[in-house]
């Protein structure tokens, strides 16, 4: 269960960590300044757990590993859109933050609302307002990477395999 923090459509990864900003890998100093310039409380007032909710094409722009890595950093626990740029999408997956596609669920959620969401099952339960939508589930491969805590640990965590 968390808070919603919710963005609007096209959100590019120079929205989620500018640029100026993008010039360590110090995880502390990425989550400081994610969302800075188009949601500027983010930062400071996230707690982990917390839900964000993207409009179309979330995470458009370069393929930095940079954006998703500062919203992982900010402990969300995962990243709910109306659809993603593939790239985000697999920067995503690559470093274990967790992200789903459900429409509904952005068009009938607002920013501080509660959500429980099963990433198991796709199940989003608006706490609110009672409403209940459904995403379709992480990949059962995709869901061994999230809960390694990304594609290096799972590949150490199985002798240097990718095993589906």
């Amino acid at each position: 269960m968390g808070r919603i923090w919710k963005v609007g459509d096209n959100i590019n990864t120079d929205l989620i960590i500018p640029g100026r900003y993008n010039v360590t890998t110090d995880h502390a100093q990425l989550a400081k300044y994610c969302l800075y310039e188009a949601y500027p409380e983010f930062s400071q007032g996230v707690q982990p757990g917390d839900i964000l909710l993207g409009g179309h094409n979330f995470g458009c722009g370069s393929s930095r590993e940079h954006a998703p890595t500062s919203i992982l950093a900010n402990q969300v626990k995962v990243v709910i859109a109306r659809s993603f740029a593939r790239i985000f999408y697999r920067n995503a997956v690559n470093i274990g933050l967790p992200v789903l596609v459900c429409e509904e669920a952005v068009l009938n959620s607002e920013d501080g609302q509660q959500l429980d969401v099963n990433l198991t099952t796709g199940q989003i339960t608006n706490l609110t307002t009672g409403q209940t939508f459904q995403s379709e589930p992480l990949d059962p491969f995709v869901a061994r990477i999230v809960a390694a805590g990304g594609i290096i640990n799972y590949i150490q965590a199985n002798d240097g395999q990718l095993v589906y």
